[in-house]
């Protein structure tokens, strides 16, 4: 977006901030299964959509911290020693075996200010909600 818009152009973006491991986690693979379940439909798509065979039963969700990465991984996890068909080709997957979904990246204000930075805009303002888990960042081009 930056070399899309002209000096002065400006950008307001939300993002998550880095809070507690144990709530990060616990909002990622919450009590209710709304998020295991969204990510396991991808499992439920490929079968509808490609001619899949994946067993839905035969894999679990899991999201877990990487503190050196400072994101949020997403996995489906298989829960056995598998075969499975797509797309006219088999795929054998060991038990606890992974494919990786999702990525959700974790920032410091400071930290979001750098890599926007990086990517050609100046930060103006931020705002956060008062607890501090959510920032609102409010950048700008500034042409040399």
């Amino acid at each position: 977006m930056a070399h899309t818009l002209k000096n002065g152009g400006r950008l307001l973006i939300g993002i998550d901030l880095r809070k507690d491991v144990a709530r990060l986690e616990a909002a990622y693979a919450d009590a209710a299964g709304v998020t295991a379940a969204f990510n396991l439909n991808i499992l439920a798509r490929a079968n509808r959509d490609l001619g899949a065979n994946f067993d839905l039963e035969a894999f679990a969700h899991q999201a877990k911290f990487n503190n050196a990465e400072s994101r949020v991984e997403i996995h489906i996890v298989s829960k056995k020693a598998q075969t499975v068909d797509v797309c006219g080709k088999s795929f054998t997957f060991e038990e606890s075996e992974k494919i990786h979904t999702e990525n959700s990246y974790k920032y410091t204000i400071e930290s979001f200010q750098a890599l926007a930075r990086e990517a050609g805009w100046t930060p103006r303002q931020v705002w956060t909600d008062p607890d501090g888990l959510f920032s609102l960042h409010e950048l700008v081009i500034v042409e040399g």
